[in-house]
């Protein structure tokens, strides 16, 4: 069985924001692969569909809490870290730029390190969106000073948008070829 867990907030708040790229993608591989709604599961503390060997997820805990959702439902399904598919936002990659990888540091994304906590490893697959540089695209704050914080909780940009759309089309790409051919194939195609 494979978990693929979006990372994001709920609530209609934050349904736009950078921090939310990880719900926009998996929600557009429902779309796309025509798996019906999201169910709320309270026991997993998140929004879950279920289709032949694979469970799509959205955590309801909040960013930095991801891992209560991503362990219990790793924990009753028994499957293992290196069948979990963690898609989220980037800080350190340019806007647009998709990275796929297995394992590695959190670096500082407080809903990664959410769930190395709570898995007890950091052995998962990632799927990492570019969100861009602080300094370089913040709508607000252009060339100053601003606290990561804050940029994540920032919609994207107008003239951002047209690459977002792009760039959440080639995540779900990524989703298929790594459960169709394997996360090598992925990284060969998207690093």
């Amino acid at each position: 069985m494979k978990l693929i867990v979006g990372l994001g907030n709920p609530g209609e708040k934050y349904a736009s924001v950078r921090h939310n790229l990880g719900f926009m993608a998996v929600e557009e591989f429902r779309r796309k692969g025509d798996w019906g709604n999201w169910g709320i599961e309270g026991k997993f503390k998140s929004e879950i569909i279920k289709k032949d060997q694979i469970i799509l997820a959205r955590p309801q805990t909040y960013m930095n809490n991801s891992g209560m959702a991503v362990s219990a439902l790793v924990n009753f399904y028994k499957i293992a870290p290196e069948d979990v598919i963690v898609v989220y936002d980037e800080l350190d990659l340019p806007l647009g730029k998709i990275k796929v990888r297995l394992g590695g540091a959190a670096a500082g994304h407080h809903g990664v390190e959410s769930i190395i906590k709570e898995l007890g490893t950091d052995q998962f697959i990632r799927i990492r969106l570019g969100i861009g540089n602080i300094r370089t695209q913040s709508s607000e704050h252009k060339g100053a000073h601003v606290s990561a914080e804050k940029f994540v909780l920032e919609p994207f940009m107008h003239s951002e948008k047209a690459q977002v759309k792009h760039m959440i089309k080639r995540a779900v790409k990524a989703l298929e070829i790594i459960l169709e051919k394997g996360i090598e194939k992925a990284q060969n195609q998207f690093n």
